[in-house]
Formats: C-alpha cells, structure tokens, sequence
C-alpha cells in the first residue's frame, strides 16, 4: 500500500493583497529611502511566504513518510516508519497555529488549513499532521508501521 495526499491552503490568498498593498504603500514613500526599502522586501516576503505554504503534500517514500510544503519546496519533513509508535485522528488547537510550529507541552505541528489532524508519537514526542484526510492518513500509517 502507498499513500500521497495533497492539501491545498488558502492563506496565500490573504499574503499577495497583504503584499500588494505594501507594494502600493512602497510607491507612495517612494522619495524616503528606508520606508520604501523595508515595505518592499516585507512584500517580497510575504509573496516568498505565499508560494512556500499553498499547499501541504503527505507522502509515502517506502522507508518513511514525508511532508512537503509547496510549491515553492522550501520546507520539507521526513518521518521514518521505525521511529513512529503511534498514529490516531485527531484536532489541532488554534494554539498550534497554521504553518510550522513547536508548541510546549504540545510537540510541533505541520498544518496548512483546517484544524483535522494525524496526531504521531514519534520518538515518544507529538507530532501533528494536518490533513483533510484524517482517517485515511492514520489508516495508511497504522497499517505501515504494523500497529493497531
């Protein structure tokens, strides 16, 4: 059995207005050298921001599953089989924000949107997965790691 999961996000649609509305403020400071510099590179930021967190890929590469944030592929994750103990559906909390986190007490979360999750113990560490496919998420890696 393989898995490959694609959820899109929807946060890009809030960075490129947020962007573009830098870009404008930018144009009108344009004769104060700093201002226009700092809303400029904060836009080029967020657009960066915006391609890196479209959308969230769960997939199985045979020895280990991997999430791959996209599609600007700068944040990847890996996950080996062998170092999961348990895998069950579950919520994220607003406290566990949306993107990439460590939350003490509450282990890191990997989420793009929507609170549903695979919640992991990797290592006897949490680890949260967001996904719109909780159940077939957690069915796919309980049946790989060889537990119920």
């Amino acid at each position: 059995m393989s898995y490959q999961h694609t959820q899109h996000g929807y946060f890009h649609l809030l960075m490129y207005p947020l962007a573009a509305a830098m870009l404008v403020a930018a144009w009108w400071t344009r004769a104060e050298m700093a201002p226009t510099l700092i809303l400029g590179l904060a836009s080029l930021l967020f657009v960066l921001v915006g391609f890196c967190f479209q959308t969230l890929t769960t997939v199985d590469l045979g020895d280990r599953l991997e999430l791959r944030f996209g599609p600007l592929p700068m944040f990847r994750k890996s996950i080996p089989y062998a170092d999961i103990q348990t895998a069950e559906a579950g919520k994220s909390l607003w406290i566990d924000g949306w993107g990439i986190h460590w939350v003490p007490g509450r282990g890191w979360t990997y989420n793009l949107w929507g609170f549903d999750c695979a919640v992991l113990r990797v290592d006897g560490r949490t680890v949260r997965i967001g996904t719109d496919d909780p159940e077939g998420l957690v069915t796919f890696l309980r049946e790989r790691i060889g537990r119920p």
